[in-house]
């Protein structure tokens, strides 16, 4: 059975998280060693949860999150850092070394290690910008409207982060404007009351081979 191929009449919301992650397990090695999985959407879609629950499924695969690369001053600018402390070592089979930034101190703090693991998730939005795109092996979209993402958003942070939020917005706006994800995702993921759904992504084309919950018919009701 190819890394695509896979009997999808018989998923359920159960044990589809563990047949994405054995399937990523499968995929061709894409930076490096590791095949290097990207987890983008908007702020508030569930992109943390959903590569929490995966990298669970995955066995503990390492999880990078771009709130930790990204700086109140850099919201977006920060493609050159990741490259050079995470996506370069990485392609050379090395450990990477990053500091994460504390968003109260507005420090970064003591560097951590990220291993070139078999499977690791790039998770946070920008993680499909068009700079990284090559090292990966899959692009997962979280699929949620962007305003109910970012009210979403707003009542998890409060209203002490309601500025924050404004300007955040606003370079979100920007930043897909410029350098959409969406259109270049491998697959959509949906979450429902109980697990998630995974459709074909827009680079995806119709035929027998696709990851989907559902063989016939429309989309599941989540």
């Amino acid at each position: 059975m190819s890394p695509r191929t896979m009997p999808t009449s018989h998923l359920t919301p159960g044990n589809l998280i563990h047949e994405l992650a054995s399937r990523l397990r499968r995929l061709p090695p894409s930076c490096g060693p590791a095949r290097l999985i990207g987890v983008d959407g908007h702020a508030g879609s569930g992109k943390t949860t959903f590569a929490g629950e995966l990298a669970s499924a995955l066995g503990g695969a390492p999880v990078l999150h771009l709130d930790d690369i990204a700086t109140h001053e850099e919201l977006f600018g920060w493609t050159g850092r990741l490259l050079h402390e995470v996506i370069e070592p990485l392609g050379r089979g090395e450990t990477a070394r990053y500091a994460p930034y504390d968003w109260t101190t507005r420090e970064f703090g003591p560097a951590r290690e990220l291993p070139a693991a078999p499977v690791v998730l790039l998770e946070g939005v920008g993680a499909g910008r068009r700079l990284l795109r090559p090292w990966l092996a899959r692009l997962l979209w979280m699929e949620l409207p962007h305003e109910e993402a970012w009210a979403r958003g707003r009542r998890r942070d409060g209203e002490a982060q309601s500025d924050f939020w404004a300007g955040w917005v606003h370079a979100e706006r920007r930043h897909f404007a410029e350098d959409p994800t969406r259109p270049f995702a491998d697959h959509v993921v949906r979450q429902c009351p109980e697990g998630y759904e995974v459709l074909p992504g827009p680079v995806e084309t119709s035929g027998p081979d696709q990851f989907i919950t559902h063989r016939d018919g429309p989309p599941a009701v989540c």
